[in-house]
Parts: structure tokens; C-alpha cells; sequence
């Protein structure tokens, strides 16, 4: 009985070791794809007790959708025609004698942006109430969210929510919820219309945008309805008013503008009933000014040149380098998009004058810098010590 027992026990220990669950591996272990688009992956298992069964299932133990297919052999899943509802993790799982293991898979659907608005509009609303419109966005990956007017370029909010603590006559438009990710954009619009008692004022601009040229003269029209007739005044944000500028019959006019008259222009009417503001945004663009730093540099040959040429001025600003008086720059001078001159090593005839041109939309400006090489005094002392010397002779 002895040795029949430990035959048992050594058979036990022998098939124990023997009788191992099967090792599941799957390829890929991710995937990333866009709605519409397919992926497969295989599962492949190792096991030295047959016959091993495989199973797919999603990781949630909900039923496979109606497009993903399972191979003859059980081993490849195929996703056909992603839709965003295939988005998750999925399972295969191998069973044998000897036990069960799974290994998990994860499959990532994008798809584009969708968007809708609640309310949905048009939406009429009396003056100083308050009003929200939620912009309900979906999308992998997440979309961002910017609100507009229509007929502005001007970001409102970047949020789902856009709300209006007290609504204005002004405040009527209509408005639009963009979404975009790296998959596709959607939008959608609610038009709002503000209405207010009789006689309430009504403030409008021929003009809510613009960009001038620095030295124009700009003029601004504001309107205004309402009962009496409401009192037109101009401001501007947080600064004040150009000290070039008149106000007449509600027409702005601001004369010989420079970059700093840039901003936000107010008109305001006001009258017993109330107020309105409207708004016009200026962008004042100018011409460069270049300059060079250094504007004179003294090197020896085998010495390295950099010049930098800077300009201040509307962008995008292009540089042009040359050096007067030759036709083109030395041999081995390298210029940047961002105004550098350099030579990595000079010689004695890259000595002389280099300009630079910076030029934009505007127009254009230039500076100059002048390289001297020192060799060129040497050869100049001795030439005069050698002249002196000849006159001493003779």
C-alpha cells in the first residue's frame, strides 16, 4: 500500500504540473479607430490540455453587437463598420480541462462632433430677463465648445452654457454653438429676440469690426431708436478716448489712429426708459521699424558674425538682408526667418555695410549695421607708415 500510495501522490503532483489553465495572449492589445472604419483582433492561446474552447464577450458581460463577427475557429474578432456604441473593452476567453483565463482587449472609436441646442428657438424674451441656452455636445474625443455671434468673429464663451444675466435690445441675434475635435466640426444656432416697452432705445453700429492703418482718419456711425429720443455717447474700454477724435450727430471720428487707439469703442443711448450699448472692435496695424543690434561690429578674420535685425510692427513680419554696395551676401552667410545674419567664420573681404528690410502688409523699413574687419586697419597703418617712409627717403 506504501508504494501504491506514493505512485498516487507522485501521479497527483506530476498531473497538477501538467494540467495548467491556458495562457491567452490577443493582438492588438489597442486599437484607435474612426466611426466607419474596421479593426480585427486575434486571439491566440497556449495549453498542453486539449480541446481548449475560445469565447468573445464584451468585458461587461453585455451581448456583442450586430457587427462584430466571430471567426470560423473562434480566435478573430472583427469589428465591421465601427459605431461609436463599439467603443470599450472586449474579452477572450479560452476554456479548457484544465480551467479558464481571458485576456482583455481595447478598441477606441472616434467620430466627429454633434451638437444641439435646448432651447432650441427662436427665443423671445422681454428686456432685462434673464436667459440660458445649453449647447449639448457630444464626440470622441471630446469636442471643444466656442460661441458666436453671427456676423462677428468675436469668441463669446467656451463653454456648453451661454447665459444672459439681463438681456438687452442689443443682446438680439442670432447665435452659434460650434464644436470641434480632430475627428470633425458641427454647429447649431438659436436665434434670440429681445423685445422691450415702447420708447425703449435701440443702439446700432454700420460697423462692428475693422482694422485701419496707422495715420488714416476712421469714422463710426451709431444709431438709435427709441422714444424721446435717446442721447448718443462714445467711450472706450477701460482707457479713454483718443485726444484726436470728435463726436457729432453720433459719428465717431478718430484722426491719424496709431496702435495704441486699438480697442473697444462704446456707443451708448440712453433715454427715460433705459440704455443700450453696442460695441465696435479696432485693430490699428503699422508699418516695422527696424533696427540692428549691434549696428556695428569689429571682428577679426575666423571670427564669428551674428546680426539681428528687429522690427516692431503689424506681424507677420518678413526680413531681407544684403550688403550695399555688392550684389549678394558673402559666401556662406546664412540667414534666419527671424532676422539673424550670421558668417560662421569671416574673412577680410566680408567687411562693409549690411542691411536689413523688414517688411509687412503695411510697408517696410530698414537698418543697417556696419562690419569691420580689423585686418583692414592693419593694412591701412602700414600702408600710410610706408608712404611716410618713401617721403623721408626722397
Amino acid at each position: 500500500m506504501g508504494s501504491y500510495a506514493a505512485a498516487l501522490i507522485f501521479c497527483s503532483l506530476i498531473c497538477s504540473v501538467a494540467a495548467q489553465a491556458p495562457v491567452v495572449t490577443v493582438e492588438p492589445r489597442t486599437a484607435t479607430i474612426r466611426q466607419g472604419e474596421s479593426v480585427s483582433y486575434r486571439c491566440q492561446v497556449k495549453s498542453n490540455v486539449q480541446p481548449v474552447q475560445l469565447e468573445w464577450r464584451r468585458a461587461n458581460n453585455q451581448a456583442l453587437p450586430d457587427n462584430v463577427k466571430i471567426g470560423p475557429d473562434g480566435s478573430v474578432l472583427t469589428v465591421a463598420n465601427a459605431r461609436p456604441g463599439n467603443h470599450g473593452q472586449y474579452r477572450c476567453v479560452a476554456i479548457s480541462a484544465a480551467g479558464r483565463s481571458f485576456a482583455n482587449v481595447v478598441l477606441n472609436v472616434k467620430y466627429p462632433s454633434k451638437v444641439q441646442l435646448t432651447p432650441a428657438g427662436p427665443l423671445l424674451i422681454r428686456t432685462g430677463e434673464s436667459m440660458a441656452v445649453e449647447c449639448h455636445v457630444t464626440g470622441r474625443p471630446r469636442p471643444t465648445v466656442t460661441w458666436k455671434r453671427r456676423g462677428s468673429t468675436l469668441q463669446l464663451v467656451t463653454q456648453e452654457i451661454n447665459d444672459w444675466p439681463s438681456v438687452r435690445p442689443e443682446d438680439s441675434g442670432v447665435y452659434v454653438c460650434q464644436a470641434d475635435n480632430n475627428v470633425g466640426k458641427s454647429e447649431a444656432e438659436v436665434e434670440l429676440v429681445v423685445v422691450g416697452p415702447p420708447g425703449t432705445p435701440v443702439a446700432s453700429v454700420n460697423i462692428e469690426e475693422m482694422t485701419a492703418i496707422e495715420g488714416q482718419t476712421v469714422t463710426i456711425e451709431c444709431k438709435a431708436t427709441g422714444s424721446p429720443t435717446p442721447v448718443i455717447t462714445w467711450s472706450k474700454l477701460r482707457a479713454p478716448l483718443p485726444w484726436k477724435h470728435a463726436v457729432a450727430d453720433g459719428v465717431l471720428t478718430l484722426t491719424d489712429v496709431g496702435r495704441q487707439d486699438s480697442g473697444q469703442y462704446i456707443c451708448n443711448a440712453t433715454n427715460i426708459h433705459g440704455y443700450s450699448e453696442v460695441y465696435t472692435d479696432m485693430e490699428v496695424d503699422t508699418p516695422p521699424y527696424a533696427t540692428c543690434l549691434p549696428d556695428q561690429a569689429r571682428l577679426q578674420p575666423g571670427n564669428s558674425l551674428v546680426l539681428q535685425c528687429l522690427a516692431h510692427g503689424s506681424h507677420p513680419i518678413q526680413f531681407t538682408w544684403s550688403r550695399v554696395g555688392r550684389g549678394s551676401l558673402p559666401v556662406g552667410a546664412e540667414t534666419t526667418r527671424e532676422g539673424k545674419l550670421m558668417i560662421a567664420s569671416v574673412k577680410q573681404s566680408d567687411g562693409g555695410t549690411y542691411k536689413c528690410v523688414a517688411t509687412n502688409h503695411v510697408g517696410s523699413s530698414e537698418a543697417v549695421a556696419k562690419v569691420i574687419i580689423k585686418g583692414e586697419l592693419v593694412f591701412w597703418k602700414s600702408y600710410q607708415i610706408n608712404n611716410l617712409l618713401c617721403l623721408l627717403y626722397f
